[in-house]
């Protein structure tokens, strides 16, 4: 995929958050995603850019298009080199969480897109990728 149809955003503001959200679902819009889809992946995006903010203060956003065989889609890679996760298990698990909230971030982001993965390394940071096609 060339460059050009790739958008990065660096997340270390509340505005950044707000700025990714805002592209998230345009870029799905201009795909063709109905107002549904879009709003999943906005929500998505809106959860791990606010990750980011809180638990490693900066990272990185990249929404670009994917395609899957025949099928098209949006990815989105969130990226930080905070403390990363000590046990991605919990932290998938429903209302686990290690800072205070609901704990359905990361098992609701999972649930609203079709791929899901996670990489992390405590003291490295984390990166998730998420993808969602076209029906």
């Amino acid at each position: 995929m060339p460059a050009s149809d790739r958008l990065h955003i660096t997340v270390a503001t509340d505005g950044d958050v707000a700025r990714a959200v805002l592209q998230a679902g345009n870029t799905a819009r201009e795909m063709g995603f109905d107002a549904s889809c879009s709003c999943r992946i906005s929500t998505a995006v809106s959860e791990l850019a606010r990750n980011i903010l809180k638990y490693a203060g900066r990272g990185e956003l990249i929404i670009a298009r994917c395609r899957h065989g025949a099928r098209d889609g949006v990815e989105v890679v969130a990226a930080d080199r905070g403390p990363g996760i000590p046990d991605v298990d919990a932290a998938l698990a429903d209302h686990v969480s290690t800072g205070g909230t609901l704990g359905l971030g990361l098992p609701g982001v999972k649930r609203l897109m079709d791929e899901f993965e996670l990489t992390t390394e405590p003291g490295q940071g984390t990166r998730v990728r998420i993808r969602k096609y076209l029906a």
